[in-house]
């Protein structure tokens, strides 16, 4: 039935808005015990600072500990995927890339306890950060939809995915752990971590390894298209020759198996009532990550790659938290320190080539981070500042796997001293009007200081040596909360949004595609966005919960990929084919509108239902309405669920629409080539999950995933999903 909602425009939204609350209506009139929580019992953090949920315009997803706990995903891609309001693109097992309102990767901004996780090298496409989280230690997820640069800066153009972990607690002593498998995906989980708490003193010890085998995906495929998503060869280095080799699991995904360790060491001192320290050290590692969809590809009747993966991915974040409390200028300030050393590489290889190309990339990122609210009667002000500083190394090489000989290959990104630096200062103002009525607005002004350098460009004779940007914004907001009665809320917001080209926008050599080269364009400019939403949340009786929003969203400057040329020609070549020229341009002015929809009823004392339904669309604003890339088609999750005492079980379902040819995007993105002759078709999963609690230390769980075996694919993906997999879980403490 999902497929019905694709054409569904702002009359026929606000329609189903009206049937939901109808539905609603009938079920309020039955018995049920309360279970739906009133809509000012949640509280968030959208302004860096706590706040009511009923008090913000802000549509906001909240993922608590006890959920992440529940969902048991394996990464924390899935995680967020869980909730039906995060779509996610997949090139690899080990990847997944969050998509908010259109908006993917470097539009999409990632925070860690308080610190920006986008630096100077977060690209436009698709990115795996977010699989350098580790879940097991997450407090709650906050997902923030549409543009919040005024509280977050740069980036936030599709939204805020902000991630925070558990703190030490004091006077607590405790172990926690648990083991993990699941078949389909041969995964292999263990997790331990421990609190050592005194009186002011509080120490937190986490560790967290994962090991994948490959994917196996589902059976059960369309019959229009029955051979899609088969692995039917995959390479081998035999002798001094490569050699495809015949799959003879053909749903088994060969080429698509990882491993990945998490450690987090955190140190609170409560140095008095007033004053808060916090040391947080996190550090993530994986094995090398096979480029999946690269090793699929087939060129004059043979693999095109032979080898083609990321190395190990490193992400070290150091960072120093002070939370103060009750000063004549602050009622509460919270103040972060932080260092990130990001460590990322690509290896590839063509088929029966003997030089393994090597490209290296280290980001070393510093930030400061200050933010302070103040309470005055019927005014909630807050107010601070940033400073972001990127340091970014491309180094590259080809290496001669028969005789091991090295020389230089071209990087990625320039090879000489690459730097972006950030200073920002903010001020957001909310305002009680009336007991019913709220005001929300803010401003932001964001100065950005670019560098990068071209030392050796024997490889690409670009007609410049150094490319140097200085470019400022000023971004705002300004929403209203009216509350007619105690259990509805209505919103309306406007705002703004920017994002300031980093290096990888600048200043990249990458071939998007097979047949395509994007070169460096030091003349592109600032993106924005301009944002318009109107959300109702109404809650009947102590049963229901109805949440609805429509958004539009006007880009100008857009950047986009668009054939280009370099010293007068269209075509080069690299890698060994002839390669279109494109570069990213600011060409685009665009167009996004789309709604949500969200639902929980309490059927009875022991039954919930849950049901999450998306909707976007985006087009350039040219004289054929390009598509835009980015796009999902319609996706959603419904679930019910069962909980009685110690035992709770839930089924739910998964959805995506049809995403047809004529709706992608031609700049490539969208990874037409991994899709079918008429696009990515639809699918829906059935999936259950349970958990039953033996005792207060222990607790078991089991999942079957995808129960009838589906073969599907994500829009954009160039992996297939896991087929039927099953998952158990044991987790204990003491």
């Amino acid at each position: 039935m999902h497929l019905l909602f694709i054409n569904i425009s702002m009359k026929k939204f606000i329609y189903l808005l009206f049937l939901f609350l109808g539905f609603a209506e009938g079920f309020s009139q039955k018995d049920s015990t309360n279970k739906v929580l009133d809509l000012e019992d949640i509280v968030i953090s959208a302004n860096k600072f706590e706040l009511k949920k009923k008090e913000t315009p802000n549509q906001i997803e909240l993922i608590s500990a006890k959920q992440i706990a529940f969902q048991n995903s394996p990464n924390t891609a899935n995680l967020l995927e869980q909730t039906g309001n995060v779509f996610v693109q997949k090139s690899q097992a080990g990847g997944g890339s969050p998509v908010l309102r259109g908006f993917e990767a470097s539009r999409v901004l990632m925070v860690m306890d308080g610190v920006r996780m986008n630096n100077a090298i977060y690209r436009a496409g698709h990115l795996q950060n977010v699989l350098r989280i580790d879940q097991s230690m997450l407090e709650r997820a906050e997902v923030v939809f549409g543009p919040s640069s005024v509280i977050y800066g740069s980036d936030a153009l599709g939204g805020v995915v902000h991630f925070r972990t558990k703190n030490p607690e004091f006077d607590v002593k405790n172990v926690r752990s648990y083991l993990r498998y699941s078949t389909a995906i041969g995964e292999k989980t263990g997790h331990v971590d421990f609190n050592i708490g005194k009186k002011r003193l509080a120490f937190l010890t986490s560790f967290t390894f994962s090991d994948f085998g490959d994917v196996v995906q589902g059976t059960n495929r369309l019959d229009a298209y029955p051979d899609f998503g088969k692995r039917p060869f995959y390479v081998e280095r035999q002798g001094n020759a490569d050699v495809s080799i015949t799959n003879n699991h053909v749903n088994k995904q060969v080429g698509s198996a990882y491993s990945q360790y998490d450690f987090l060491q955190k140190i609170s001192f409560q140095q008095t009532e007033n004053i808060k320290h916090t040391l947080n050290f996190q550090f993530s590692n994986s094995s090398d990550v096979p480029r999946y969809d690269r090793l699929t590809e087939i060129r004059n009747g043979l693999p095109r790659f032979a080898e083609w993966y990321y190395g190990p991915e490193k992400r070290l974040m150091v960072a120093y938290h002070l939370e103060l409390k009750n000063t004549l200028i602050y009622d509460r300030a919270s103040i972060s320190l932080a260092f990130q050393d990001i460590e990322e590489s690509r290896v590839s290889r063509n088929f029966n080539n003997v030089n393994r190309k090597s490209q290296l990339e280290k980001v070393n990122l510093f930030s400061l981070n200050a933010d302070f609210q103040k309470v005055i009667k019927e005014q909630t002000l807050t107010y601070g500042l940033e400073v972001v500083g990127n340091d970014v190394r491309s180094k590259a090489h080809f290496t001669n796997i028969s005789t091991n000989e090295e020389r230089k290959a071209d990087t990625r990104y320039p090879d000489g001293k690459n730097t972006m630096n950030t200073w920002a200062i903010y001020v957001a103002d909310q305002l009680k009007v009336a007991n019913t009525l709220i005001l929300h607005g803010g401003l932001r002004y964001a100065f950005t200081d670019l560098s990068a350098e071209f030392i050796e460009k024997s490889f690409f004779p670009f007609p410049f040596s150094q490319i140097q940007q200085k470019n400022s914004s000023l971004t705002g907001n300004l929403g209203l909360v009216y509350t007619p009665f105690a259990k509805t809320k209505l919103g309306l917001m406007g705002s703004s949004g920017f994002r300031s080209p980093n290096i990888d926008d600048l200043a990249k050599v990458f071939d998007s595609v097979a047949g395509s080269l994007i070169v460096p364009n030091p003349n592109i400019k600032p993106e924005y966005s301009y944002n318009g939403e109107v959300s109702v949340n109404q809650q009947i009786g102590k049963k229901i919960k109805i949440e609805g929003v429509y958004y539009v969203t006007n880009m100008r400057n857009a950047i986009v990929i668009d054939a280009f040329t370099l010293n007068g020609e269209r075509t080069v070549m690299y890698n060994g084919q002839n390669s279109k020229v494109l570069a990213a341009q600011n060409k685009a002015k665009a167009f996004i509108h789309g709604w949500n929809l969200n639902l929980k009823a309490d059927l009875s004392k022991e039954f919930l239902l849950s049901s999450a339904l998306n909707f976007t669309k985006g087009s350039i604003n040219d004289a054929a309405n390009t598509p835009l890339d980015h796009i999902p088609p319609v996706f959603g999750r419904s679930a019910i669920k069962f909980q009685k005492k110690a035992f709770q079980v839930e089924v739910f379902s998964i959805y995506n629409g049809w995403k047809k040819l004529e709706d992608y995007s031609p700049s490539g993105e969208d990874n037409l080539i991994y899709a079918t002759k008429d696009g990515m078709p639809s699918w829906w999963t059935l999936n259950l999950r349970s958990e039953y609690q033996m005792n207060k230390n222990f607790s078991l769980q089991f999942a079957c995933e995808n129960i009838l075996n589906k073969n599907y694919r994500n829009f954009a993906s160039g992996i297939s999903s896991p087929g039927r997999n099953f998952m158990i879980t044991v987790r204990g403490g003491i």
